[in-house]
């Protein structure tokens, strides 16, 4: 895994204050708004080097992190184009307990491997690194928010 790859950032809005956040793709904890303390949706990119260490696969934080909605895409994929925006919708409605990662397959071949994908868009839900729920295919987002939550209820 590249350290560099994992050392990176993106930049978050708050959904509560509007401020712009530097949000690091793998961390402990949750990330939150700097001047408001707001829960941040947590959506990031990843690939073949870097997915255990964004997942947070690769060991404990010893703090409880959000569950990973992997979304396996593919940039030709027609209905991935159409799930991504909302995805990213619930990501924001969910932020503090979700975190999206969203990996091209034709860019990670050995994670496409790993979940065995067989159809674009799939989506994969990780709690603590392990499976916990999976789907193929577009929906809309209620949805999708509503699968989430029942997979993430399902836990126990």
């Amino acid at each position: 895994m590249s350290v560099a790859s994992v050392n990176r950032s993106t930049t978050i809005a708050c959904g509560t204050c509007g401020r712009t956040n530097r949000v690091p793709v793998a961390a402990r904890g949750r990330p939150r708004c700097g001047d408001c303390r707001a829960a941040l949706p947590w959506i990031v990119d990843a690939g073949d080097d870097d997915f255990a260490g964004i997942t947070g696969i690769t060991g404990s934080t010893g703090e409880t992190a959000p569950v990973v909605l992997v979304d396996l895409w593919a940039t030709w994929c027609g209905p991935c184009r159409v799930v991504s925006p909302a995805l990213e919708r619930v990501a924001r409605q969910l932020a503090g307990r979700l975190k999206l990662v969203k990996v091209d397959i034709d860019r990670a071949p050995a994670i496409a491997q790993r979940f065995q994908v067989m159809a674009v868009p799939t989506l994969v839900l990780l709690g603590q690194g392990k499976e916990i729920a999976r789907r193929a295919g577009a929906a809309p987002d209620h949805e999708l928010r509503r699968w989430v939550e029942e997979s993430i209820a399902d836990r126990g």
